[in-house]
């Protein structure tokens, strides 16, 4: 697998395993021509680069979650998040970015960690090479943010589960061989015990993908609706035990905040480097208007941001690799981090102006991105009643 990413800008956060740091990143940046090429067009019409889905595969970026017995690198939380938070700094896609960490998290995560031998066996090398994309199907109609109030069922039929039920938002659906999917296995429990997690190959009867629907932004990551009727999948895809749904999904949602926000982490890099250098030689009233305090603090504002965020971020790696719950840090990390990445997308759209505001240049894609990330892994509003009702209130 190929060498990956190596980052100038060395983040004291993660300064940890530095005799791996070096190696993991070394030679990332030659990727990002593979990786921009063609996606403003794609962007602009709502398409996934398969081109640029391949360049990350043949990088190494797909395996990098998974074992080195299934050809992946068997990466560390801390290691993860460097690479990534790279990947977002030289990849102005931000939708394949997206796609990338919600493959990692959604099945190749779950896989590696709870699923038993022959499951690793069977999907698990196709998932870390990227020829299989992964997805996991969580969300339904009825239930958003209270994601337990699902209705999708599986019951055991012999050797079997059959699954029916309806998930939406799912990201990935239209690209992805395999499904994690997570449905009521006990009607008489609850969010504890009451629930389940099932790998489900794409092509098993019963189950359909909708059409890919446009979004606000991240137009470059299809989603799509999946429709689960009566479909048939053996109990041996089981992952973890029946009942420990819930166990699984709170370990991927760390590890989801983890990804998908160090990509975010590292768009917002690039997005400060490049206000920086507009602001150097953009000039206005016969001088540069980054000699100018409206735009001087707001680059200041964004600086601090970042650092933050890199704080927050460096703080669920800890956690996430030492086992801890992390449930405060999760929250507090995702709520911070995608806050700061619209506040950043703003502030730089201010500061280039009307050019900002205009498609050509691309700053104004990373505001339409930015957006989502209010939403998916848990609302703002839903982060607030998480953080405090861990406070005590």
């Amino acid at each position: 697998m190929a060498a990956i990413a190596s980052a100038a800008h060395r983040d004291a956060a993660f300064e940890t395993e530095p005799d791996l740091a070096a190696e993991l990143t070394d030679g990332l940046d030659r990727w990002a021509d593979a990786f921009n090429r063609g996606w403003a067009e794609d962007d602009w019409s709502g398409r996934f680069g398969e081109e640029r889905w391949r360049a990350l595969c043949a990088a190494g970026l797909t395996g990098l979650v998974s074992g080195t017995a299934f050809g992946g690198l068997g990466l560390s939380a801390h290691q993860t998040a460097r690479i990534l938070e790279r990947l977002g700094t030289i990849c102005h896609d931000g939708g394949l970015g997206f796609t990338l960490a919600s493959h990692l998290c959604s099945t190749c995560i779950p896989i590696e960690r709870f699923g038993s031998s022959p499951l690793k066996a069977r999907y698990l090398h196709g998932l870390a090479t990227g020829t299989i994309v992964g997805a996991h199907a969580i969300t339904e109609p009825d239930s958003g943010s209270d994601a337990f109030a699902m209705r999708t069922r599986m019951l055991r039929d012999g050797d079997d589960y059959v699954v029916s039920g309806e998930k939406c938002f799912v990201s990935n659906a239209p690209i992805a061989g395999l499904f994690v999917i997570y449905a009521r296995s006990d009607p008489d429990k609850g969010a504890l015990g009451g629930f389940s997690a099932l790998a489900v190959e794409r092509d098993t009867p019963g189950l359909s993908v909708g059409r890919s629907v446009r979004k606000m932004g991240l137009r470059t990551a299809p989603t799509a609706d999946l429709h689960l009727d009566d479909v048939r999948v053996p109990a041996a895809n089981l992952i973890g035990r029946e009942g420990q749904g819930y166990s699984i999904l709170d370990y991927v949602m760390k590890w989801e905040v983890l990804s998908v926000f160090a990509v975010q982490l590292g768009e917002m890099r690039r997005r400060l480097t490049t206000a920086i250098a507009y602001a150097r030689e953009r000039q206005q009233f016969g001088v540069a208007i980054g000699s100018f305090q409206a735009v001087s603090h707001r680059i200041a504002d964004m600086h601090i941001r970042i650092e933050s965020a890199a704080n927050w971020l460096a703080r669920v790696a800890a956690a996430v690799a030492g086992g801890g719950g992390a449930s405060l840090e999760t929250a507090a990390a995702k709520l911070f981090i995608s806050e700061a990445n619209v506040a950043t997308a703003l502030d730089a759209i201010r500061i280039h102006g009307g050019a900002g505001y205009m498609s050509e240049t691309g700053i104004e894609a990373g505001l339409r991105d930015a957006v989502g990330g209010l939403i998916y892994s848990g609302t703002s509003d839903i982060q607030r009643n998480r953080i405090a009702a861990m406070l005590g209130l």
